[in-house]
C-alpha cells in the first residue's frame, strides 16, 4: 500500500435514534444511524408478517399445498 494515500482508521461510537450506542471501527468517528440491531424488528423478534391480498392462499390453491 502506498503511504499517506489512505484514511486513519479509528475507534468510532455509532448512536442509534433509539439510544442505543456502541463502538466499531471507521473513518469518522461519531456515526448517527436511524436503525440499529437493537430496534430493528427482525433482531428483536417483532417482525410482523402481513399477507397482501392473499397471496400466500393463491400460492398455496396454485401448488395444491395444504395447511
Amino acid at each position: 500500500m502506498k503511504k499517506g494515500i489512505h484514511p486513519d482508521y479509528k475507534e468510532a461510537t455509532v448512536t442509534c435514534a433509539c439510544g442505543n450506542t456502541f463502538k466499531t471501527g471507521s473513518v469518522k468517528e461519531d456515526l448517527k444511524v436511524e436503525i440499529c440491531s437493537a430496534c430493528h424488528p427482525f433482531f428483536t423478534g417483532k417482525q410482523k408478517l402481513s399477507d397482501h391480498g392473499g397471496r400466500i392462499e393463491k400460492f398455496n390453491s396454485r401448488y395444491k399445498r395444504n395447511k
